[in-house]
Parts: C-alpha cells; sequence; structure tokens
C-alpha cells in the first residue's frame, strides 16, 4: 500500500483527521443558519405587525370591536373602565330588539356625558386611535345605552307602580336598573318614529339618554342607522367576563306593537332551512345509496304481492 501511494504521488491521510475535517464543515454552516435566521425574523417583523394591524383594522370594522365603557351610566351591568365586545353583523341578521344593549355613534348629536381633550399632535392623535380601535380609550362620540323602544312602539313613564310602559304593558326593569333608582323621575310619552330608537341607560340618575334630548329632532329617540352593533360580552376585568343577554320581561308577547315584525334572524332563515330540508331528504330517500329499496314481499299463501314498499 505504501508503495502504490508514493508512486501516484499523494499519501491519505488518517482516518481521524478526516472525521475532524467532517465535523468542522458541518459545524461551521450551523452557525451561518442562526445568523441568516435571526436576521431574516428582524426583518420580517414589520410586514408581520403591518398585516396584524390590517387584519385587526378588518376585523374591527366589519366584524366585533372592543369597546371601553367611560362612565357610569350603565351600572351596575356595566362598570366604568369594563371592556365590552361590540357584535357589528348581527342587525344584518336581525332587526333590534327591546332589551338590546347598543353602542351608537352620537357624532353631530347628543353631548358627551365625558370629555376628553383633544391630542396635541399628530402621534398622540395616532395612539388615541389605536387605542379606540381596540377598546383601551373610549371613543370621543360612541354611547352605550339599552334600547327600550323601537320603531311604532308608544313608550311613556309612568304607571301607577311607577313602571314604564311599552305599548301599554308595563316591564320589570328590577334585574337590571341601578340599585335604589325609579325607572324615571321625569315623566315623558313618546311615539317613537319609524327607523329610530328610545334608549336608556340602567342608572337612570346619572344617564344622560332620550330622557334629556327630548327637545332635539325625533323627541330624544336616536337613528337605527346610528347604530354601531349589539355589546354582546364583557371581555374585561376578567372577573367580570359574562354575557349581555336580553332580560326577560322584553320576551313579553303582549309588547309587541300592531303589526309589530317579527325578527328576520330568528325566523327567515330557520324557515328557509326547513324548506330546503325536506326536499333533500325525501330525494336522499328515494335516489341516493343507502335509502330506502324496493322488496317483493311473499304472501302466505304462495302467491306474490305487487311490488311495493
Amino acid at each position: 500500500m505504501t508503495s502504490e501511494s508514493q508512486e501516484h504521488g499523494a499519501s491519505r491521510r488518517p482516518v481521524e483527521d478526516e472525521v475532524d475535517v467532517v465535523a468542522e464543515e458541518t459545524q461551521k454552516p450551523a452557525k451561518d443558519d442562526k445568523k441568516d435566521k435571526k436576521g431574516s425574523f428582524w426583518k420580517e417583523l414589520p410586514v408581520l405587525v403591518v398585516v396584524a394591524l390590517v387584519l385587526a383594522l378588518i376585523i374591527k370594522t366589519f366584524v366585533v370591536q372592543a369597546f371601553y365603557i367611560p362612565s357610569e351610566s350603565m351600572e351596575n351591568t356595566l362598570l366604568k373602565n369594563d371592556r365590552v365586545l361590540v357584535n357589528k353583523l348581527v342587525y344584518h341578521t336581525r332587526d333590534i330588539e327591546r332589551g338590546d344593549v347598543v353602542v351608537f355613534s352620537g357624532v353631530d348629536s347628543w353631548d358627551g356625558e365625558f370629555e376628553m381633550e383633544e391630542p396635541s399632535n399628530p402621534v398622540a392623535a395616532f395612539f388615541r386611535w389605536v387605542g379606540t380601535a381596540f377598546g383601551v380609550v373610549p371613543g370621543e362620540k360612541d354611547y352605550i345605552k339599552r334600547v327600550i323602544g323601537v320603531g311604532g312602539d308608544h313608550v311613556k313613564c309612568c304607571d301607577a307602580q311607577n313602571r314604564i310602559t311599552v305599548n301599554g304593558v308595563a316591564i320589570d326593569e328590577g334585574s337590571y336598573l341601578y340599585p335604589g333608582n325609579l325607572p324615571s323621575e321625569r315623566t315623558f310619552d313618546i311615539k317613537v318614529p319609524e327607523g329610530r330608537l328610545w334608549v336608556m341607560g340602567d342608572h337612570r340618575n346619572v344617564s344622560l339618554d332620550s330622557r334629556a334630548h327630548t327637545g332635539d329632532p325625533g323627541g330624544g329617540s336616536i337613528p337605527v342607522g346610528q347604530v354601531i352593533g349589539r355589546a354582546f360580552v364583557i371581555v374585561w376585568p376578567f372577573s367580570r367576563a359574562g354575557t349581555l343577554d336580553i332580560p326577560a320581561t322584553f320576551s313579553q308577547p303582549a309588547l309587541r306593537a300592531l303589526g309589530d315584525p317579527v325578527p328576520l334572524g330568528d325566523s327567515v332563515p330557520l324557515a328557509a332551512g326547513f324548506a330546503l330540508a325536506v326536499p333533500l331528504v325525501l330525494i336522499r330517500r328515494r335516489w341516493l345509496p343507502g335509502g330506502p329499496r324496493l322488496r317483493r314481499p311473499r304472501r302466505t299463501d304462495g302467491a306474490e304481492h305487487p311490488w311495493r314498499r
């Protein structure tokens, strides 16, 4: 072996040297890969942040938005500094119902229940916008109230037992009214115009709601078009997390005004579902594999029946 190696002008290295060379060659690229990964992460981070903000903005604009509760007007249902999620799609599938807790815009109409200072510079304005979008700070002209009457309703305060009546039917507000508050200390008697809502806060003594705007166009009611969505859950603080359901008193059948339509979201999709499901089931049973098959039962006298199921 030695003479052959010398004849070819080369000498073989020991096996140990070859192993060391291979080890060095495999370890060096690993360090370079880590550097490349770190570099690519920091390069991609701004893109990820921008994509996350865009997705959050789309969701906030069209689907669900978080809102900050800035005042005591909805206590004890909602406390100051609570955060709620507002469903922006629900009223595309059903009408606004009595008892819903809604967020609406009061731009160019209602004066605020709290005052906010204007941002001093564009940077502060940007961060306020981001905070409002994610429910960290309150919106300047957004309000949250409970719907008491819808278009066509006759809302009146009060009957002999100090209860608000809707279409002549008294509503029991004990489940959500602030302890010690009367349903209203001021009287009112209004026929809610079509396309508008009569809204009130649950803490009646401090809420600047429809009662405080009876001299405005619409007699204190708000346009349906100003409603942003329905508040359906408290998400912060965690100790108060829970859903915002419609109180049982608003389910009284007698509350419905004459000709008051059944909410589309509750009836039409269900009826349409049944209307489509029944024919499909029948078709499947008759034509698709696995459905009932025709068979020819035998008669006890040895003859055969005609074809039947």
